[in-house]
């Protein structure tokens, strides 16, 4: 009897060895497996992701999942509570928001998050602190339409927390860069213009709509470290 994620992963995994879904076939949608399993769609976004995770599946939005047709290992990256990344440095940590307004994106992030042009969504600039010194500005877009009303105040909460804490996404993307510091994140870090910060870009989406595009400008010294 199927009742937990861990069973349908098991499942998907049989129907994988077995041929029934073949390297690079189109598994059901969630709906129809959840309907075949009876149970919820979010458990069976759960054992979707991670057999994706795993490398056994590929999934694409829109495009539905399909078996992966050279299954790898691959590496996979939490989203990180900054807070809990300064604590485990042995620092205290705090934040302070620095602007919160609705806007309509630029146009290379209304077409990352599938947004209409002119659709207006939450900006959140958030400064983070390591003992007191800057530690990482964080530049945000935010799809209202995935929080709750009223809003979260982010100014008590970062919304970096709030959103791992009450968000869960289906799937996304991220990107790391070394880039020279804009005046903005210059002026917030206080550091030259110029000065190579450690970028970090991710893109969430929930399996009907986009989460938030984030920017996290790391002040200088940032090691980021993961496990494989």
């Amino acid at each position: 009897m199927i009742s937990g994620w861990e069973d349908i992963r098991a499942e998907v995994l049989r129907r994988i060895r077995v041929r029934d879904w073949p390297p690079g076939a189109l598994i059901p949608t969630e709906e129809d497996l959840a309907a075949e399993f009876g149970v919820a769609r979010a458990t069976v976004n759960r054992a979707l992701r991670e057999l994706a995770g795993a490398g056994v599946l590929e999934r694409r939005r829109k495009a539905g999942t399909r078996v992966a047709a050279l299954p790898v290992r691959k590496a996979t990256l939490d989203i990180p509570v900054i807070r809990q990344e300064v604590e485990a440095r042995g620092q205290v940590h705090g934040f302070r928001l620095l602007e919160r307004v609705e806007g309509v994106p630029p146009v290379p992030v209304t077409s990352r998050m599938g947004l209409a042009p002119g659709t207006r969504i939450l900006w959140l600039e958030t400064l983070h602190l390591a003992d007191g010194r800057p530690f990482v500005h964080e530049g945000r877009w935010l799809n209202p339409a995935v929080l709750p009303v009223p809003l979260p105040d982010f100014a008590a909460v970062s919304a970096n927390e709030w959103l791992v804490a009450h968000v869960a996404y289906a799937t996304g993307d991220i990107a790391f860069a070394a880039e020279g510091a804009g005046p903005r994140e210059a002026a917030v870090l206080g550091v030259a213009e110029g000065t190579a910060l450690f970028i970090t870009e991710r893109m969430t989406w929930t399996a009907e709509a986009p989460i938030t595009y984030v920017r996290l400008a790391h002040a200088p010294g940032y090691r980021l470290q993961t496990m494989v």
